[in-house]
């Protein structure tokens, strides 16, 4: 294994504050994801800084598969009634939207409800979850007898940023578990973390350059297999001398077999390229990304069966998701405080001069996408709602991140008024 060295710049050292989208708080010991120990610490009174919401204090134990027993669960048939609420509540941008809502509070009686499910646009971020899909999955291949095996490369093999992580602007954190010191600041070249930290550095906080290490990683775990990890030296050959073509052709087989594989339509969701400039420069992947809220819908049903690769692959996805930073966009809705959420989302905008409008973040006026998926389980530990959305959206001119938000909050007092109105 790469020997680990953590380097640190000259920025100054910050504390967290604020809620804090990744593993739960006592996952350091298993995985060595840094972040979460000191979100741990200062949860349980031992630093300085602002205490976890309730819904994101649950245990590794306790994020885990809802459907294991339900494995042959479909998404059902349309419900009416909750059709008609979910199109009420997206009022007059109805057509802008692609939403799916899966309410599984009462397994014998599942509800789905869906408009425009199967439109299809680019989910931008999203995407990130079909990185990690086809890292478990070549992990899987490498390995599919050895969990032991698969948990080591995990938490030991170290990857160290290059010219892959150009360029990011999202900052992470990487945190002096010894000291006790917080830095947070953008993916530099040289910065190395375990294949775990990665992982939760592309989920967590959404960075780019992460993201663009763990395809570059997932790539070469595809065509190395058990000789994974390979040199540092060996990598800079790898893509150096390997003809882009070839490079090409494994990127597809890296991560849309894996879509295919898992049961999941590749017409109706793909990741087609790296998400650096750098990183398309060096890999041209061949093909758009997109994908709709009914696509989306099913991923995450296979992952809460555990037949995303396997349970061992779909529980750490599921983990990886679990909302342990800052709540941001769908899942910032305050409705959602006490519940315990799953979450990615993705935004692309896009602006043109118009007379009267005043350009502004997720408030496009060419474009205005916003994706969001959420597994929300309501008040967390006690489960006594649980039900998933996705969604995508084009709403022009308005500020995409607070509609989403607003509409988790509307969609959280539906579900509470159907399940809980008699308690």
């Amino acid at each position: 294994m790469r020997k680990i060295k953590i380097i640190f710049s000259s920025l100054a050292i910050l504390l967290i504050s604020g809620n804090s989208h990744g593993y739960p708080l006592d996952g350091y010991e298993e995985t060595g994801i840094r972040r979460v120990e000191e979100a741990r610490l200062i949860t349980s009174g031992e630093m300085k800084g602002t205490k976890k919401i309730p819904g994101a204090r649950l245990t590794t134990p306790q994020v885990d598969l809802r459907l294991l027993n339900h494995k042959d669960l479909q998404i059902p048939a349309l419900d009416a009634e909750l059709t008609a609420q979910i199109k009420d509540l997206l009022g007059e941008d109805a057509e802008a939207y692609s939403i799916s809502v899966l309410d599984l509070t009462n397994l014998d009686k599942p509800r789905y409800a869906a408009y425009r499910d199967t439109h299809t646009q680019n989910v931008g971020s999203i995407g990130k979850i079909l990185v990690g899909l086809a890292y478990f999955q070549a992990l899987a291949d490498a390995w599919p007898d050895d969990l032991n095996k698969r948990t080591q490369i995990l938490k030991d093999t170290i990857m160290t940023a290059d010219g892959f992580a150009h360029t990011d602007h999202h900052t992470v954190r990487i945190f002096d578990v010894e000291n006790r010191k917080l830095i947070r600041r953008t993916i530099q070249d040289g910065d190395q973390a375990s294949v775990w930290e990665y992982l939760d550095w592309m989920l967590s906080v959404s960075s780019n350059s992460a993201a663009a290490m763990m395809m570059r990683d997932a790539m070469l775990l595809k065509h190395y297999g058990k000789q994974y990890p390979p040199s540092e030296d060996e990598i800079v050959r790898f893509f150096k001398e390997t003809p882009g073509k070839e490079l090409t052709a494994l990127f597809q087989q890296t991560f849309w077999e894996p879509v295919t594989r898992n049961g999941l339509d590749l017409k109706k969701l793909r990741q087609g390229s790296f998400f650096t400039r750098e990183g398309k420069k060096r890999v041209n992947g061949g093909g758009n990304s997109y994908g709709s809220s009914r696509s989306l819908m099913e991923f995450l049903l296979l992952m809460e069966q555990g037949k995303l690769v396997d349970e061992y692959s779909s529980r750490h996805l599921k983990r990886l998701l679990y909302m342990t930073e800052r709540r941001i966009r769908y899942a910032s809705a305050p409705a959602l405080n006490d519940a315990a959420v799953y979450f990615k989302s993705g935004s692309l905008y896009s602006c043109v001069k118009e007379e009267g409008f005043k350009c502004g973040k997720y408030k496009g006026n060419k474009r205005n996408y916003m994706n969001s998926i959420a597994i929300v389980e309501s008040p967390a530990g006690d489960y006594k709602l649980n039900y998933i959305v996705t969604l995508v959206s084009n709403v022009l001119r308005k500020n995409s991140a607070v509609a989403h938000q607003t509409l988790a909050t509307r969609i959280q007092r539906l579900m509470e008024k159907y399940h809980l109105a008699s308690e």
